[in-house]
């Protein structure tokens, strides 16, 4: 039987690089930079913010890298990472909502338009 993944608040999708569908690790050289890529949504008008977590071989994580919208409104977000070593590294994703971003763009909109934020 196959579970479905849970889709919490932010969900996280289509995280690349991927090898056919995940059966098989993706590949780079010692100190080859590589984009790790996600689609990245919530409802409502919440600002999100994300981050890449490379973890080495032995499984300790690495300094999170943060993500960046890739091209504004597409919700498609990517950030470089750069393995240091020779093994299987792995990374996730992750995601929430940002505060202060959101404020910061509310802010925008209606400090200009004479509405107390």
């Amino acid at each position: 039987m196959s579970q479905t993944p849970a889709i919490g608040r932010i969900p996280i999708r289509d995280v690349r690089p991927l090898v056919e569908c995940g059966r098989r690790p993706a590949k780079a050289v010692v100190g080859e930079t590589f984009e790790v890529t996600a689609t990245l949504f919530r409802e409502g008008h919440g600002v999100v913010a994300a981050n890449v977590v490379l973890k080495d071989p032995e499984g300790r994580p690495a300094p999170w890298t943060p993500m960046r919208e890739l091209t504004r409104g597409t919700d498609r977000w990517g950030a470089c990472v750069t393995p240091t070593s020779v093994g299987r590294w792995t990374y996730r994703v992750e995601a929430w909502g940002d505060p202060v971003a959101t404020w910061r763009h509310h802010a925008q909109i209606k400090i200009p338009a004479g509405i107390d934020t």
